[in-house]
């Protein structure tokens, strides 16, 4: 579904992760099934993650993007910001993802931006805020990560 983009990470980030032996854009991805849905991580560091995700390709039977396309998204991008928050000694583990369905795209782009509501020792929360091209909100998530 288009060309790649690389990630942009902050320089501290790529300070803490050298050596660790991980490549970032691979790890903080949807993996395979991000990959299938044209998902992409364009902007990430702890205190914000950006997304996008195209609708064509995303939709359910009458033709509106799939509140699974937005969790997917929204869970994505949550579970990077967590990620990069524990850093290469934690793993980052969903636990919990809610999200309200707003309206739904029938075609273009929709973006989401996580931000932290909170980022402890041992558990992270994200908001995640999915808009369309227009800049009208899509989906309201929010993403619980245990750090092991």
């Amino acid at each position: 579904m288009g060309e790649r983009t690389t990630t942009k990470f902050p320089q501290e980030i790529l300070d803490q992760w050298k050596g660790s032996g991980f490549d970032l854009p691979a790890l903080f991805s949807a993996g395979a099934l991000g990959e299938r849905m044209g998902l992409e991580v364009v902007e990430a560091s702890p205190e914000r993650v950006v997304g996008t995700l195209p609708v064509e390709g995303n939709t359910q039977p009458y033709g509106l993007l799939h509140g699974g396309a937005s969790a997917v998204l929204a869970e994505t991008l949550g579970s990077v910001g967590a990620m990069l928050h524990g850093g290469p000694g934690k793993a980052a583990v969903g636990v919990d993802l809610n999200c309200t369905h707003h309206r739904g795209p029938r075609d273009g782009l929709v973006t989401g931006v996580a931000t932290p509501v909170h980022r402890g020792r041992t558990m992270t929360s994200y908001e995640i805020a999915v808009s369309d091209e227009q800049g009208r909100r899509v989906c309201s998530a929010r993403l619980t990560c245990l750090l092991r």
